[in-house]
């Protein structure tokens, strides 16, 4: 597989040499801090301070243009006002300059005449062949070569070290605090970008070329608006090619995306849900705050994420064996039952009044036989069942080998390649299995959420490595036909998926009372009778559905009544639709609509007419495998029911996903044309028995004017 970048932002994240525009003797203004960072941090490259007022500047000869530069710089970091970023921008390209650093304010971020600044500035730098890091951006930070052009304070308090994590951010400060906290843990970040207002090059094309650095084994984005989520999916294949994972904080969980009144799906599926898909589908964590960010690169960086499931936890603690096992009950990520085999090679070891159980409880035993960790740690090993080992050290001291406790923990990670980590609330004793290169935690909290990340994180890679197939599988884009109508009636919107392959109710559309009921009589008399127009998209909520209908005389009532409620509502009368009625297990509720960023969205839940209140549903991105489907249906609340109680049979599950696929195929076919679709209810039987389509509304994308 290749990935194409462009190379400027290699040189960008890179650079052999240095121009600061807007230089300034003072290392604490923003002309001044990279100038300042760039000599303490041991850029080796050269740096062209750039001021008229000045023959030096920090202790460089001073330039007092570009244009008197003895050699073209690779990047420009700009300090200027924002009026005089433009005549800047075009003294870059008159020198050859091909990447801006602006760091400069008051464009898009202050209203709308900063809006107009920033487009027109995007404008020109484009036209004149130059890559904008910014405006209002903090920066670039590269600690490998020492390329600091980056105006944070952080670092004037918190030295910076080399390793194997790339920080990109839309913000100055959502970069520099997760910085710090690694930093605190020993941990080192080679990238730390703050993109701001990223008019031109984006968080994502900045996260793509950190991910091109076969050193980097953990991406940390902040994400405020996601605006190209396909060079987002291209840099998450990159970074997977050498096997760094990527994690993203992406703000705005509480926005409300925008609603179609007249569409289910529109209502209930609002943009952050989209996000969650998204991200979700290219094997991305979503962190929930800052704290989650960082948590687990620690344990990420000792051992790559993977699937895993059986969690042993270990400590002379009981309560911190109960402690750990009420975390990991609230995550869903199970204590593993130990083998008897292990079980009994640990009765030999422990003392008889320990627990050989999961959690296992060395007790206060260990202070005066240290060769029991070691021992334990080697019967565990055996257990097959074992994936993942949380050690809990709540207190030691003198009598405690805390330096061979840290080694045979590394031996026993070396020898099994399981994460083993561990949670002590004493910094000392912390420090000691750090040096052993052993992932820690001040508590048990932190430390189960942690591995909960690292083996669901696991997973969804594991599961985004499968769907890179389908992402290959071409769409062909149909249009729907000439009509003005915003919604198809429900006889035009069964047709359509009937004609995509999904089943349909049996039902008949009648233009007369007689008409209706014939196809009563047809149909076996158990029936639907509803009215049918293109303009009247949900029936129910203007009386126009009638049940239990048993005699000639009521379907003809129920006809009649649905032409006068339609006449009420002066809208055209399509006929009366007589449906079967079907029954089956259960009622889903499945929409479509088109997101114009991430593309088809295909919505699954729990049907009927509360779907709205309940809001009990999945989202996926088209294309996805019926595999994915079902995946997605085992984290439904009411997933238990589906697979069968009190000696019910399961729901069809499969008949359900192949229809989800179907709708996800006919919406992305015609993606110019549907703009939504509502299929309310779709009943499913037992395994085996299929379902059928009942009700559905497609509604059109509107006609620009």
């Amino acid at each position: 597989m290749t990935f194409s970048f462009d190379p400027v932002l290699q040189t960008t994240l890179a650079p052999g040499s240095i121009a600061v525009i807007g230089a300034t003797e003072d290392p604490n203004k923003v002309g001044g801090r990279p100038l300042h960072y760039l000599q303490r941090f041991g850029f080796a490259g050269t740096i062209y301070p750039v001021n008229p007022r000045r023959d030096t500047v920090q202790g460089l000869p001073s330039y007092a243009s570009l244009t008197e530069l003895p050699d073209t710089p690779d990047v420009a970091i700009v300090a200027v006002g924002q009026d005089a970023v433009p005549n800047v921008i075009d003294q870059c390209a008159a020198r050859g300059i091909h990447s801006a650093i602006v760091m400069s304010s008051g464009f898009g971020e202050t209203g709308n005449a900063g809006v107009e600044r920033q487009k027109s500035l995007v404008d020109q730098a484009r036209r004149l062949g130059i890559r904008l890091v910014g405006p209002n951006a903090q920066g670039v930070a590269n600690f490998h070569t020492g390329a600091v052009m980056n105006f944070s304070t952080m670092f004037m308090e918190i030295e910076p070290e080399d390793g194997p994590v790339a920080i990109v951010s839309q913000s100055g400060a959502a970069s520099v605090m997760p910085y710090a906290m690694l930093r605190e843990r020993g941990i080192g970040v080679r990238y730390l970008i703050a993109s701001g207002n990223d008019a031109d090059t984006s968080v994502c094309e900045l996260a793509l070329a950190c991910a091109a650095d076969p050193d980097i084994q953990v991406i940390l984005l902040y994400i405020e608006s996601l605006a190209d989520p396909d060079m987002l999916s291209r840099t998450v294949r990159l970074a997977r090619s050498h096997g760094a994972a990527v994690i993203a904080l992406k703000a705005g969980r509480s926005a409300n995306g925008s609603k179609a009144a007249a569409s289910h799906t529109g209502a209930i599926v609002n943009d952050d849900v989209v996000v969650d898909a998204f991200l979700e589908r290219h094997g991305i964590w979503r962190a929930p705050d800052v704290h989650g960010l960082v948590n687990a690169v620690e344990l990420y960086l000792a051992t790559p994420p993977r699937p895993a499931n059986g969690l042993v936890v270990m400590s002379h603690s009981g309560a911190v064996g109960v402690l750990c096992a009420d975390v990991a009950e609230t995550l869903d990520l199970p204590l593993t039952e130990l083998h008897p085999a292990v079980i009994r090679d640990l009765s030999g070891i422990m003392p008889s009044f320990a627990t050989a159980q999961n959690p296992v409880d060395l007790t206060a035993t260990l202070m005066t036989q240290s060769g029991m960790y070691a021992s334990t740690l080697n019967v565990l090993a055996t257990d097959p069942h074992a994936d993942m080992f949380l050690i809990g050290v709540p207190v030691a001291g003198p009598g405690y080998d805390v330096p061979g406790m840290a080694a045979d923990t590394a031996r026993f990670a070396a020898a099994t390649g399981k994460p083993a980590i561990v949670c002590a609330p004493q910094v000392s004793v912390r420090q000691h299995f750090r040096d052993a290169n052993i992932p820690v935690f001040a508590n048990e909290t932190d430390a189960i959420h942690a591995l909960h990340q690292w083996s669901r994180h696991g997973a969804l890679i594991q599961q985004a490595e499968r769907r890179d197939g389908l992402e290959t599988i071409g769409v062909p884009v149909s249009r729907l036909g000439a009509g003005h109508d915003r919604f198809l009636s429900e006889d035009a919107s069964l047709a359509m998926l009937a004609a995509a392959g999904i089943p349909i109710v049996p039902y008949a559309v009648c233009n007369s009372a007689d008409e209706a009921v014939a196809a009563w009589r047809d149909l076996g008399h158990e029936v639907v009778v509803k009215a049918c127009s293109a303009l009247i998209p949900h029936k129910s909520e203007h009386g126009l559905v009638f049940l239990g209908l048993d005699s000639e005389m009521q379907i003809v009532e129920a006809w009649n009544r649905c032409a006068q409620g339609v006449a009420a509502l002066d809208v055209p009368f399509d006929g009366v639709i007589v449906a079967r009625r079907v029954r089956g297990r259960h009622e889903f509720a499945l929409g479509v609509r088109q997101d114009p960023i991430f593309g088809t969205v295909v919505m699954i839940g729990d049907g009927g007419k509360y779907v709205e209140a309940l809001r009990d549903f999945v989202v996926l991105l088209y294309p996805f495998s019926e595999q994915d489907v079902i995946a997605k249906l085992r984290t439904l609340r009411i997933a238990p029911i589906l697979d069968g109680v009190r000696g019910e049979a399961p729901v069809d599950l499969v008949a359900l996903a192949r229809v989800a696929v179907a709708l996800g195929r006919l919406s992305a076919t015609y993606q110019h044309d549907i703009a939504s679709i509502d299929l309310n209810p779709l009943i499913i039987g037992d395994m085996g028995s299929g379902g059928w389509a009942v009700d559905a509304v497609i509604e059109r994308t509107k006609e620009e004017s």
